[in-house]
């Protein structure tokens, strides 16, 4: 099991815990590359974030060897056996104390910008990190926030050594875990991208949720002025416009939805995030063998997500009719559906102003070309990764929608129908060849190359008149 980041890794390890959804829980990140990851993990318990700052005692004459750990509000837990046999006294200790404090304190500070601790007496303490490796600090974290009050500590991550987690079940109540290999040798090799976490990113997640939980009415009574200003649907998407170079605000819509179509006889499954001031909205068509939570797709929307953009990713087909290969490929009913989903989106607040786009994979491309090439269609721009357009070819002469064709360099049969579909479309299009790419893009750094191609052609494509924002060559 490989993730594509720690955003990814984040969201699937919040499935594995739904069943603490609605308890009284609080999600513990451990600085810093577990905080994005318990990130998502609050954010689909609906749960308060904190990070839970620790620091090990290392023995005087032996660092790396651990005598204990202390944590915030003057907690201390130590291994008496490692302080008896290394005649350790009480003034060494002190002294390591001291000093490891002073660094905990001012980390922890600079991570909450003046915010105070969430409190932990009698709740479920779920302390995350990107990963295990020895388990030192995990389990110093469990016996701190066991001192703090937490009725119930939860180790949860998304891999980690079996031996170390075997030995921390001895100090939490629970430890999860979503990928335990045999063979271990960093948490790094477990990600695609791994990249550094710094104290400004901590900060801002920890500040991102708190806005997160603290909002909901249910929580805090508005006052007056805010009930008068308040929008009447908050559960409802607003698509709002954002100007050129706006840093993109945190998600203010970030949930599944049900999607009815064929005249409301079938419910199709899916996910959306909008973010605020979105620039638009994309449209994620999977295709054959995929579905919504597709690693691939996720990945792409994330980023998107991150460049304003809002995404919906949905599963064309029910499980029962997945089950029918044929469907599949029956393009015009899957142009159908999508069809009807993209009405779904128009027909949400500030849906029919927002600018629209699709992004399909392999059969779903074919389906979104189908799919733009209706009259009524009102299509922003297309992109297709590894898609299928030859099984959309008698619509392609029809397409108006600008138009990018992803493909791998050593993906031979579908580069060669792609270069043939291209020859039968009008509109504007592209043709994008990615070096040593195979078909799924799973080769280093390919995926990321697909995400900036498709990222920059929507930003493009959805600009407002009298200007660009990127160039896409």
């Amino acid at each position: 099991m490989r993730f594509m980041d720690r955003t990814d890794a984040g969201r699937a390890l919040a499935r594995s815990l739904e069943n603490l959804r609605g308890s009284d829980v609080v999600v513990l990140g451990l600085p810093r590359g577990g905080v994005p990851v318990a990130f998502e993990v609050a954010r689909a318990l609906e749960a308060p974030l904190d990070v839970i700052v620790v620091r090990k005692l290392g023995v005087p004459y032996q660092p790396e060897l651990a005598m204990g750990a202390i944590g915030e509000g003057g907690i201390r837990v130590s291994n008496d056996e490692v302080i008896r046999r290394g005649g350790i006294t009480p003034e060494e200790i002190a002294a390591v104390e001291e000093r490891e404090r002073a660094d905990l304190d001012q980390q922890a500070q600079l991570f909450r910008a003046g915010r105070p601790h969430v409190d932990l007496a009698g709740r479920t303490a779920v302390i995350v990190d990107d990963g295990i490796a020895t388990g030192s600090t995990a389990a110093a974290a469990c016996q701190v926030a066991r001192r703090m009050g937490a009725k119930r500590v939860v180790l949860a991550v998304p891999v980690g050594a079996p031996e170390s987690l075997q030995a921390l079940r001895s100090v939490c109540d629970d430890a999860v875990s979503l990928h335990a290999p045999e063979f271990f040798m960093a948490v790094g090799t477990f990600y695609d991208n791994f990249r550094h976490v710094s104290d400004a990113e901590v900060s801002d997640l920890l500040a991102r949720s708190d806005d997160a939980v603290r909002v909901p009415a249910a929580s805090a009574p508005a006052t007056n002025a805010q009930a008068t200003n308040a929008d009447p649907r908050p559960s409802e998407p607003h698509f709002a416009t954002n100007t050129a170079g706006q840093t993109p605000a945190p998600p203010e819509l970030d949930e599944d939805v049900n999607l009815e179509v064929a005249d409301g006889t079938v419910t199709l499954e899916g996910h959306l995030t909008v973010p605020a001031n979105a620039t638009g909205i994309v449209i994620f068509v999977h295709g054959s063998g995929s579905s919504r939570h597709s690693p691939r797709n996720r990945y792409v929307a994330s980023q998107l997500n991150e460049a304003g953009l809002g995404t919906l990713l949905f599963d064309l087909l029910t499980k029962e009719e997945e089950a029918e290969r044929a469907n599949i490929f029956d393009i015009p009913p899957l142009a159908s559906r999508l069809t009807d989903v993209t009405g779904w989106v128009r027909e949400q607040p500030g849906g029919l102003d927002t600018a629209l786009g699709y992004f399909g994979a392999s059969t779903g491309a074919a389906a979104a070309l189908w799919a733009a090439a209706e009259p009524d269609a009102h299509v922003d721009a297309i992109v297709s990764r590894g898609g299928r357009p030859d099984l959309a070819d008698p619509r392609l002469p029809d397409v108006r929608s600008p138009t990018l064709l992803i493909v791998g360099g050593r993906d031979d049969v579908v580069l060669e129908l792609n270069r043939q579909a291209r020859q039968r479309l009008r509109c504007e299009n592209r043709l994008a060849i990615i070096p040593g790419a195979t078909h799924l893009f799973e080769e280093p750094g390919a995926l990321q190359t697909v995400t900036r191609l498709a990222r920059d052609w929507f930003l493009d494509h959805f600009a407002p008149p009298g200007g660009r924002l990127h160039s896409t060559t």
